[in-house]
């Protein structure tokens, strides 16, 4: 399985790392990123500088993890030409983009990926999706977590209140765990969203609450240090992601 990689920040630089050290049945087919200085240490044969000559590099997988803008302009065609797995998932609270995206997947036989990230339990809320009758998921952060614009709170402060398709338009770098709870579970209006900042945090933590339409609850908390806007576990989670929808198993898998 060839996999192309968009994005060479912390996470991407890790992936690229397991990949190139042989973790897993996978091959590198190319790396690009907006900077091209940060792929010095990458084989020169495997930069791409432009993502309208992906094709030339035949991946079977490409792997976005630099921004939801490159899905929103190259997402198509790169389905054209690969399957095509976006971590930046607030492209995908954009419904016709998220159609058109869908529709090039199945006339082309690739599938458009939705990897569960940051979102824990991402399986048992999927497998319950048409029984919920209500999910909210809550991100508590450290400012720093959230970008220049929050730099400045210096008490715990509620940012957001609202539907999960709100969020994603205000915070399109951050809330990629979000939508795919919302996509997974009761859709993009229906989801609720709240994000706190709070400087007396070191760590990340996350809530997710959802009740079923026969009284059932499911609740799902995590707390873990936190690397620039991600968790800690963002490469392994990536990682596991993409031998999963490259349909590779091990020797024991859980399923």
């Amino acid at each position: 399985m060839r996999i192309g990689l968009i994005g060479f920040g912390f996470i991407g630089s890790e992936i690229h790392r397991r990949i190139a050290r042989g973790d897993g049945p996978l091959e590198l087919a190319f790396v690009h990123s907006r900077s091209p200085a940060r792929l010095a240490g990458v084989d020169p044969a495997l930069i791409l500088d432009d993502l309208a000559d992906a094709h030339r590099f035949a991946p079977d997988l490409i792997v976005e993890i630099a921004g939801p803008r490159v899905t929103v302009d190259h997402g198509e065609a790169l389905l054209a030409i690969a399957d095509y797995m976006p971590l930046s998932l607030t492209a995908l609270a954009d419904d016709d983009l998220r159609a058109r995206l869908i529709d090039r997947a199945g006339a082309t036989g690739h599938s458009l990926f939705v990897a569960h990230g940051a979102l824990v339990g991402a399986d048992s809320l999927l497998e319950w999706r048409a029984m919920w009758d209500h999910v909210s998921i809550c991100f508590r952060k450290p400012p720093r977590s959230l970008g220049p614009a929050a730099a400045e709170i210096d008490r715990e402060t509620v940012i957001f209140d609202g539907s999960v398709r709100r969020i994603a338009r205000q915070f399109p770098h951050n809330v990629n765990a979000m939508v795919a709870c919302a996509l997974a579970t009761t859709g993009l209006d229906a989801c609720h969203a709240r994000l706190v900042a709070d400087p007396a945090l070191d760590r990340l933590e996350l809530l997710i609450e959802a009740k079923g339409k026969d009284g059932s609850r499911l609740r799902i908390e995590r707390s873990q240090p936190a690397i620039g806007v991600s968790g800690s576990e963002m490469a392994e989670a990536v990682h596991r992601s993409i031998l999963r929808a490259a349909g590779f198993a091990g020797a024991i898998e859980f399923v």
